[in-house]
């Protein structure tokens, strides 16, 4: 007699179920209507197929609102698009289908390449497949069976794909009504579980297992959801991000651009200079009465990065520097350094340091150079060369929380001054890969857990999570992530504690004993790379930077040259006021200089005619408003400076009024 399957359910009740009985029939045991709802089970957190034979465990019935559901819908649109290509181009073979981010895709070996034009008939076929609803099916072959038959089809990347499969792992042969593929698996129930939420996004060459010396495929991507305001949204949510795209702003908006002789490094133009100068301007006031501010070498011998680990962990990502030519018989190699914390631990331990001045905090605009590949590279996103807004502090172990939740505090009011509200905060712990002692790690790990659940306690808003073995090499780490105004997220600032650095270096302080004592290392960021953060700006704000962030404030436009003195008279007053301020006097139309000015994204337009210079008023155009506001000089110059202040200089102003009232 065959043994009874024990099955632990989600309420914590233990059922038993005959040997051989299905997840399929698990879920009728419980209703029909769950049945009809689902697509897959889970055993342990693995999820299997509804036929599978159940197997003892903690079991879950895995149904469309189930987050795990999306990637069985993307898994099972990849085989319902392959079978609806085959159908249309007989012929065509099939290669790899697999889920990625947001959807899927399939590489498809055709004489002819697919064009754009080819998907709207490829998702017609694809409903129609839908619309069958022919159950999944799920047959184990013979090595020898499947390649013979795959080779009788001519799909003979499939036979290459067999022939990969380990031998202690079986063959798995997914039917779906009568067309078959290849496939590990699992599947939902039927094709009809996929839905229609799905779109076909592009068409792409692919070579044949990522190798340029094997044949080109075509690629089709996709993407599926659950449910149709999903696709909805997420393709709202891309056709904004095109818009936003701080490459084309870049170009609008005249700030930077890109070039084939520097890959990966920016080219500032002066607008974009003075923006990126006033990120750093304002930086720098939030750390200047914390922190000092360091400059640490460019170019470090080799030897040095040794010690710290990076040659070792990171070389392939450095850029290595020799010294060119014969004259010199120099032969040692450098580095161009791809962060700066070992150089602010050279700084720290130049000149005898006590308890007493600890912590000490340097902080640094070190310029980094990291070697990411080309089809990597992505505007400012992802670049080679980049401003760090880096910080390393030195404390006691005692000091470690408290200087945690200090940097956490800033972190914070700095994202908040440029308009972020929505923050997410993960611990990332210890790697497998990584250097240092467990006593050491746990140290770490349990002080900065200790500080989350401050965090948490002190903000509902805040969001916390855990994320196992994403710590540095050398020690566990918060990221700060934040999201968009189209809900997109970015992870950006870090704090990581550091034991080992200053370790490897032998770094020490005097302790009040008279004893030399290893200091704790936090390395922070808050911007991360100064490049990315602008480009983040831009998209989040659309071009439409707020008055005081902007690097052209004004523009003073004249509508007859008869008020050309005047509205010079005008920019003037407003230079003296602080503001960056262009004029156009030019001989066009004032419509046709609003709609220019516009499109550069240049805030506010002051629009100045002989009316205007007989009253001594203005009129303000606001970027993106079809309105006009008039005011008096005086009024216009108080209420944009006002807006021109940088957030934390006008806190700093409220506070001497409110100290002073």
């Amino acid at each position: 007699m065959s043994q009874a399957v024990s099955l632990t359910f989600p309420d914590g009740s233990v059922r038993q179920f005959p040997a051989g009985t299905t997840g399929r029939d698990v879920a009728e045991s419980i209703s029909k209507s769950l049945a009809k709802k689902a697509m897959a089970i889970s055993i342990d957190g693995a999820t299997r197929d509804l036929g599978d034979p159940i197997v003892d465990g903690a079991i879950e019935i895995i149904t469309r609102s189930d987050a795990r559901a999306l990637e069985l819908i993307r898994h099972d649109a990849a085989h319902v698009m392959a079978e609806a290509v085959q159908e249309l181009w007989p012929g065509t073979q099939v290669t790899i289908g697999p889920v990625i981010e947001n959807g899927f895709y399939y590489d498809f070996a055709r004489n002819e390449p697919f064009t754009p034009d080819d998907l709207p008939k490829i998702e017609k076929k694809m409903k129609e497949i839908i619309a069958r609803n022919a159950p999944f099916r799920k047959e184990i072959w013979s090595r020898e069976k499947a390649k013979e038959i795959f080779a009788e089809k001519g799909e003979m990347y499939k036979v290459q794909l067999i022939d990969a499969i380990p031998e202690d792992q079986d063959v798995k042969i997914y039917f779906q009504g009568d067309w078959f593929d290849l496939c590990r698996g699992p599947h939902m129930a039927s094709t009809g579980q996929v839905g229609t939420a799905f779109k076909l996004m592009k068409v792409a060459g692919a070579y044949w297992r990522g190798d340029s010396n094997n044949a080109m495929l075509t690629r089709i991507y996709g993407t599926a959801w659950a449910e149709q305001a999903d696709l909805d949204n997420y393709l709202h949510v891309l056709a904004e991000a095109e818009k936003r795209d701080h490459r084309r702003l870049g170009r609008e908006m005249d700030l930077f651009h890109f070039q084939e002789e520097g890959p990966g490094v920016v080219f500032w133009h002066g607008k974009g200079w003075r923006m990126f100068q006033s990120l750093v301007a304002y930086m720098r006031r939030r750390l200047e009465s914390d922190y000092q501010e360091v400059n640490a070498p460019q170019v470090l011998d080799k030897s040095l990065w040794e010690t710290s680990g990076h040659w070792g962990w990171y070389r392939d990502n450095m850029f290595k520097v020799t010294v060119a030519g014969d004259e010199t018989d120099d032969d040692r190699v450098f580095a161009l350094k791809p962060m700066n914390c070992p150089g602010h631990v050279q700084i720290f331990k130049h000149g005898l340091k006590s308890y007493r001045e600890l912590p000490i905090r340097l902080a640094e605009f070190g310029n980094v150079h990291r070697y990411e590949p080309s089809g990597a590279l992505h505007g400012l996103m992802r670049v080679r060369g980049f401003t760090q807004d880096d910080a390393h502090i030195f404390c006691t172990d005692e000091q470690m929380a408290a200087e945690c939740l200090k940097i956490h505090d800033l972190i914070m009011s700095v994202y908040r001054d440029f308009g972020f509200e929505e923050i997410t905060i993960k611990l990332s712990t210890r790697p497998e890969k990584r250097v240092g002692s467990d006593e050491l790690w746990d140290r770490a790990e349990s002080v900065m857990m200790g500080v989350l659940d401050t965090i948490q306690s002190q903000s509902s808003q805040v969001k916390t999570g855990i994320l196992p073995g994403e710590g540095a090499f050398y020690g566990p780490k918060f990221e700060y992530t934040l999201k968009d105004a189209i809900g997109r997220e970015w992870q950006c600032g870090t704090t990581q504690v550091d034991f080992n650095l200053p370790e490897r270096f032998g770094a020490f302080y005097i302790d009040s004993n008279s004893e030399k004592t290893q200091p704790v290392m936090i390395h922070r960021a808050i911007c991360g790379s100064m490049e990315r953060f602008l480009g983040i700006l831009i998209e989040n704000f659309a071009g439409h930077l707020p008055l005081w962030f902007s690097p052209l404030q004004v523009v003073v436009a004249t509508i007859t040259s008869e008020a050309d003195s005047y509205g010079e008279e005008v920019a003037e007053a407003l230079r003296d006021a602080g503001l960056v301020v262009e004029t156009d006097f030019r001989n066009e139309k004032i419509n046709y200089k609003i709609r220019e000015h516009s499109v550069t994204k240049v805030p506010v337009i002051i629009v100045c005619g002989k009316k205007e210079a007989e009253e001594r008023s203005v009129n303000i155009r606001r970027l993106g408003s079809q309105q006009q506001t008039a005011m008096s000089l005086d009024d216009a110059l108080a209420s944009l400076a006002l807006e021109a202040t940088p957030p934390d200089l006008r806190r700093k102003a409220e506070a001497r009024k409110a100290k002073s009232a």
